[in-house]
């Protein structure tokens, strides 16, 4: 693995690239298209147009897939045998960005791009260290999964690879995001094996995951937060719809908590009927809670706004997500009640600058640590109208819309994470003892150094709040 790679998933993929990118044009002849790679002793060629804009790519599975037994193969045009549409990336964007690219789309190589011009290539060989080929192993098998038992085993297999990820000092932004990932992947080949099995006539749905999984920031300590969105045709009764789907739902949720996904304490999942809902009927739930801005709402929102279309018509959840952007700004009162509800959650820090702990201690690193970041993140968005879910991407979204200085947005960020990962390293030491992860930290137990890096994350959750209560008079 090239030196430039190891430094850091989080690298720009400019540091990356090993080689400027070969390229062809659509009418290439296979057979000369060959000799060049064979010379080049490379695994792709790009297929651009007249404006260098990336149009197929023609890889080695390509050609043992289309071209070996073709007659004639070799005279064709290449176009007649490339990938069309490769997946791309600005060339701006990161290396972990590409390895995500590549577990999702269940591709080898990923086209760089500047704009829409062609920038360079990269390939897993070029990204991928012992964890990642795990990482693209667990992508290819959940995708290959054939019935409900060969997914459900997968999820321990995500959570090892997890630990030794931990272990390897993975940077907590792509460690996440691979969790993330793989457990989208699980969910949605559980989704598609059962409701592919259904008779649905053509019914359109699409399934959603919310908390944690919806802002792609699940852990190793994680339940389920999901639901359903579906569209009844005109005359279509809502009711039969749901009693249609909540049979379906209910045994993906059944399959979820087999692979290690708890089922809701709250009960907060597609199969119970009060979220298995009409787009219509979830857009009157969401606008209720916004309008009332009652202790329901504020207690549902720290979930239910994290909403994020992972299975099915993709479109029915975005159309609820883009409508929830254009409605949540229009009533301050309701951000206002959100922003003091979140600043009850201060940050476990005495007047002295020590830790204030519980009983046993310890400070719950989520509920004290991280929950304040996201919190605020999820308040700035909403109040901006800004259609992003993830924690980060809505701090960044929100900075120029609040202004916030660069230094501030960096510090609250790199707090944020260092939380995030004492969450991971507290939930891998629970499981390397044998018991249930939780997110109980003992400050006492940490080195001088991490002791004091967590004292000043701790501080920057202070200025963080400082900032939402100014902004919202809370």
């Amino acid at each position: 693995m090239p030196a430039s790679a190891t430094e850091s998933l989080a690298a720009p993929l400019a540091r990356v690239l090993r080689r400027a990118p070969v390229a062809c044009g659509p009418a290439e002849r296979v057979g000369a298209a060959l000799a060049r790679m064979r010379e080049l002793s490379i695994g792709s060629m790009i297929v651009v147009n007249e404006a260098n804009v990336p149009v197929g790519i023609l890889t080695l599975r390509d050609i043992v897939d289309r071209v070996v037994l073709e007659p004639g193969a070799l005279d064709a045009p290449i176009e007649q045998f490339m990938t069309r549409d490769p997946v791309t990336l600005p060339v701006q964007d990161t290396a972990y960005s590409a390895a995500l690219a590549m577990v999702r789309h269940g591709v080898r190589h990923v086209v760089l791009v500047d704009g829409e011009r062609l920038a360079g290539l990269v390939s897993e060989r070029d990204l991928f260290g012992l964890q990642s080929t795990g990482v693209r192993y667990l992508s290819a098998e959940i995708k290959g999964a054939k019935d409900l038992s060969a997914v459900t085993r997968f999820g321990a297999d995500i959570r090892d690879l997890a630990c030794r990820m931990v272990a390897q000092g993975v940077a907590v932004g792509p460690l996440t995001a691979f969790i993330a990932s793989l457990n989208d992947l699980l969910t949605e080949r559980i989704v598609e094996l059962e409701f592919r099995a259904a008779d649905l006539h053509g019914m359109r749905w699409c399934w959603v995951v919310m908390g944690s999984e919806g802002r792609s920031e699940q852990t190793l300590l994680t339940d389920q937060d999901n639901g359903l969105i579906f569209a009844t045709a005109p005359g279509q009764d809502a009711e039969a719809a749901r009693a249609t789907l909540l049979p379906i739902a209910q045994r993906v949720n059944q399959a979820l908590d087999r692979a290690g996904y708890r089922l809701c304490p709250g009960d907060i999942m597609a199969g119970n009927p009060k979220w298995c809902l009409g787009l219509d009927e979830w857009r009157a739930r969401f606008a209720h809670w916004i309008d009332s801005g009652s202790p329901e709402a504020l207690l549902h929102g720290a979930i239910f706004f994290d909403l994020r279309p992972l299975a099915g018509e993709l479109m029915l959840g975005r159309e609820l997500r883009g409508w929830l952007a254009e409605h949540a700004p229009r009533n301050p009162r309701f951000l206002h009640q959100m922003a003091e509800n979140a600043l009850l959650n201060r940050a476990p820090l005495n007047w002295y600058g020590g830790f204030r702990t519980g009983a046993d201690g310890r400070i719950d690193i989520k509920l004290n640590g991280a929950t304040p970041y996201v919190d605020a993140a999820r308040i700035f968005s909403l109040a901006l109208g800004i259609d992003e879910c993830n924690t980060e991407r809505r701090l960044r979204a929100s900075a120029p819309g609040l202004k916030l200085p660069a230094t501030d947005l960096d510090a609250w960020i790199a707090a944020f994470q260092h939380i995030q990962g004492l969450r991971l390293r507290r939930q891998v030491e629970c499981l390397a003892e044998g018991r249930a992860p939780d997110n109980r930290v003992d400050p006492r137990a940490l080195n001088d150094f991490d002791a004091a890096v967590l004292r000043s994350a701790l501080r920057r959750t202070r200025s963080l709040q400082r900032r939402l209560a100014l902004d919202f008079r809370a």
